[in-house]
């Protein structure tokens, strides 16, 4: 990872830490290491999920209110794999167990930042209707960084609600 998207997402757990006044550090269940090759492929279909979201709301429009995307709800199965990526416990009936997999969820949040600033050098070039489009997909690639902190650092929804708040008024 570059130094402006190292600093980008050491910036942001860095604010989320100050409005919680709290480390952002949580221990994670030891499972046993992927194979590079299942590493890879967990990989792999995130960022599938996150083009094939992306590329949905680009064409839909669906998850606007007021111009404003709700980026939650424009990326449905991107963060539904994230949280699966996380998971650390199932069913009593479930025939796998849960294996938690936050090294993947570090590298998804690897390339949401580079995405973030490769975003953010297109829509310096160009003008009109695609750096529009460029700007929104910045905005909600952006916010998608904050979701998948949340879920990573195990935020309570209680520290969710601060910190989106203190977002608010900066």
């Amino acid at each position: 990872m570059a130094d402006r998207e190292q600093t980008l997402l050491e910036g942001r757990v860095k604010r989320i830490q100050q409005v919680l006044g709290r480390p952002l550090d949580v221990t994670w269940p030891s499972s046993a290491t992927l194979p590079e090759k299942d590493r890879a492929y967990l990989q792999e279909t995130a960022e599938e999920f996150y083009w094939n979201d992306l590329e949905w709301e680009k064409l839909t429009g669906e998850e606007r209110v007021d111009e404003e995307f709700l980026t939650e709800l424009a990326f449905p199965g991107f963060l539904a794999y994230v949280r699966g990526l996380l998971l650390e416990e199932v069913n009593p009936d479930s025939k796998v167990a849960a294996s938690p997999n936050p090294a993947v969820v570090r590298s998804l949040l690897e390339f949401l930042v580079q995405r973030v600033v490769g975003f953010e050098e297109e829509a310096a070039c160009c003008e009109g209707e695609e750096r529009e489009h460029l700007k929104a997909e910045l905005k909600m690639t952006s916010r998608l960084v904050d979701l998948v902190i949340y879920h990573l650092y195990k935020l309570t929804p209680a520290e969710v609600a601060r910190v989106e708040a203190a977002l608010v008024i900066h």
